[in-house]
């Protein structure tokens, strides 16, 4: 079931929300400060391309608030805003709940992405 449940997310939602990560992950290692905040956007960018099966488990350290606190400016917002009216739209059907759920999770995600942890279930 989580191997349908990524073919359909992927098709419907994940390709253009990993698109966008990988996007940011590009601008962000355009310079060697942002290389770090970059390599973490491609990591994540494999998690929201499918999600089905992983958890988040949130924690960091010092270094990841002020990671955060960058990424939340200049990149964060427009992600989730994103995400989340995806997740809104998908959640006005009784199928697309489960995608909707994804969507909150990866919501959350992009507002916080430094210090999780991705647990593969």
């Amino acid at each position: 079931m989580r191997c349908l449940g990524n073919v359909i997310w992927f098709l419907c939602c994940g390709l253009w929300q990993g698109l966008l990560w990988f996007i940011y992950g590009v601008f962000w290692s355009i310079t060697i400060v942002g290389v770090p905040i970059g390599r973490q956007c491609f990591k994540l960018a494999t998690l929201v391309f499918f999600p089905f099966g992983k958890e988040i488990q949130c924690g960091g350290n010092s270094l990841s608030v002020i990671a955060n606190i960058f990424w939340m400016i200049f990149s964060g917002i427009p992600l989730a805003l994103g995400a989340m009216c995806n997740g809104l739209l998908l959640c006005c059907t009784i199928i697309g709940i489960p995608f909707g759920i994804q969507c909150f999770k990866i919501a959350k995600l992009a507002l916080i992405p430094f210090g999780t942890t991705i647990i593969h279930t």
